[in-house]
């Protein structure tokens, strides 16, 4: 189901980075756990490496999620796959027992994710980051869109397919996509340190949802009011506390985007 088509008394909960306190983040297992918690979607932030390849993986540098050092951009899509993504999320003993699935600590791509939710026939609500400033400049969402128009996922919500959101912090990677893709929804994500709201609740053009910083949203909660006024949907994140998801529960936002879905699914119950 699309937001715009939602009935529920609950916001759509949305696995940020997975099940990322569970699973090492942007894994296979992390994803797949997500679902096995009843999940309504997932997100994932991309980065292009150095060959052009769209990588899940949120920060600039490879250190904090795996066992190797340097940045991103500049290394070579068969470097990073040579890396391990999880032990470092790993308990104690975890690395030495047999691993039934092949594919934990391998990179994912875009691609392979893609690959992944395309397969389950499922409309799954499916957030994708790009990260800014990056070397590669508008290379990101140039990339981006090729690759959602290989999977056919750039002519907006469709039956039985993936219901992709492109988000951004910058109002310019935004407008990049919207200029290459204007079928495709986008997210303006917005932080409690970075720049003022829009006081009237409005949003760059072409750009129908906001996702706000759980942060702010605890400081102005009327802003949610402001931009449904304007028709526009609210996304919240990363909403970990159980009293911040009881929160937006109480203010009607759209979607939780937190690295706790089972806790989430466990707090708002069943959709209607």
């Amino acid at each position: 189901m699309t937001v715009e088509q939602q009935t529920t008394t609950r916001p759509l909960v949305v696995a940020h980075r997975g099940a990322s306190e569970e699973e090492a983040e942007h894994t296979l297992r992390a994803y797949r756990k997500a679902f096995a918690h009843g999940a309504d979607g997932v997100e994932c932030d991309v980065r292009l490496t150095a060959d052009h390849h769209l990588v899940c993986v949120h920060d600039r540098r490879v250190e904090r999620t795996s066992n190797g050092s340097g940045v991103v951009s500049t290394l070579e899509l068969s470097r990073l796959e040579q890396l391990d993504w999880a032990s470092w999320k790993s308990g104690p003993g975890e690395s030495e027992r047999p691993e039934s699935d092949p594919e934990r600590g391998h990179l994912l791509t875009l691609r392979r994710l893609l690959d992944t939710l395309v397969d389950t026939g499922d409309e799954v609500l499916t957030l994708i980051e790009t990260k800014h400033p990056t070397r590669h400049g508008d290379d990101v969402e140039k990339t981006l869109v090729q690759v959602l128009r290989f999977f056919e996922l750039d002519r907006g919500d469709r039956p039985g397919r993936p219901h992709v959101r492109v988000m951004s912090f910058s109002a310019r990677a935004l407008a990049r996509v919207h200029r290459l893709s204007p079928q495709t929804p986008l997210v303006h994500l917005l932080s409690a340190t970075g720049r003022p709201l829009p006081p009237d609740g409005t949003l760059p053009k072409g750009v129908g949802t906001v996702g706000l910083d759980i942060v702010f949203l605890r400081r102005k909660p009327s802003v949610v009011e402001k931009y449904r006024r304007h028709g526009h949907d609210v996304f919240v994140w990363t909403v970990d506390d159980e009293a911040d998801m009881d929160l937006c529960r109480e203010l009607g936002v759209d979607v939780v985007i937190t690295n706790r879905p089972g806790t989430a699914i466990a707090r708002f119950g069943s959709r209607l």
